[in-house]
């Protein structure tokens, strides 16, 4: 049986609340039962769950159950205070966060790994992680001062991905380019302009793909110290693409490349 919760002012919802604003750095905040499935199938401890009154008996709260998860139930009213998002879906769990190490992402071969730097918004944090699951890369380090990829923003733009892939965050660039050099993998500073064309640069090879701020892209320093820089060509006016769209082109181009190999 699921335990109800009918005040706002519970220490649950307290501790959901807290967990969106990132008091609680191992949890994770989920939104939605497709991100909640995701979890319990990638085999996330989930901590707690809470269905509105309206979602009623269903396979998936069994299942949360069967977890070792706490099930509540609670009302429209102590869900808008639980959820984060504009219009809740229903269902909200927190989750521990996976803990990876740089050399966890850095480990598969052949490697095809994204270094994101000052990449703040998480929502595009989110999206280049799914962009990477789907287009086959082994890794992801979040670098700097990227958004937080188990954030629930960003959750929701990764839509699971994040369960899947391996994803260090926390990590300088320095050092993050100092152990892919180690394993051999050749690194690949992405930029706007003057760069090999991307349609030109061979990605069969393992490599690391580095991507800077949605404002300033990567620093110069930064993108002299690679091994190469990477452009994608684009008709003008445009100069530049979104940082998940760009990610999204190279990791495909990358893929079809080694497709080929």
């Amino acid at each position: 049986m699921s335990e109800r919760i009918s005040s706002r002012q519970n220490a649950l919802v307290k501790r959901f609340r807290g967990v969106a604003r990132g008091e609680y750095p191992g949890l994770m905040l989920l939104d939605g039962d497709h991100l909640l499935r995701e979890a319990i199938h990638s085999g996330i401890r989930i901590e707690a769950v809470v269905f509105a009154d309206r979602i009623g008996d269903t396979e998936l709260m069994h299942s949360v159950a069967r977890s070792g998860a706490d099930t509540f139930t609670v009302s429209e009213s102590v869900l808008s205070a639980i959820s984060p998002v504009r219009q809740p879906s229903g269902v909200a769990a927190l989750a521990v966060k996976p803990e990876l190490s740089l050399d966890d992402v850095l480990a598969k071969k052949p490697a095809l790994v994204v270094m994101l730097s000052e990449v703040q918004d998480p929502g595009n944090v989110g999206a280049v992680i799914r962009a990477a699951e789907g287009c086959g890369a082994t890794g992801v380090v979040c670098c700097d001062a990227t958004a937080d990829p188990y954030g629930w923003k960003a959750l929701r733009g990764s839509m699971g991905s994040a369960f899947r892939l391996p994803v260090a965050v926390k990590q300088s660039l320095e050092n993050g380019i100092a152990a892919a050099r180690a394993r051999g993998l050749r690194v690949f500073a992405t930029a706007a302009r003057d760069g090999t064309p991307l349609p030109d640069c061979d990605l069969r090879e393992p490599a690391a793909i580095l991507f800077g701020s949605e404002g300033r892209g990567l620093p110069d320093a930064v993108a002299d110290d690679a091994d190469a820089r990477l452009t994608i060509p684009m008709q003008g006016p445009v100069e530049s693409f979104n940082v998940a769209v760009a990610a999204a082109l190279v990791l495909y181009e990358a893929a079809r490349q080694r497709r080929r190999s």
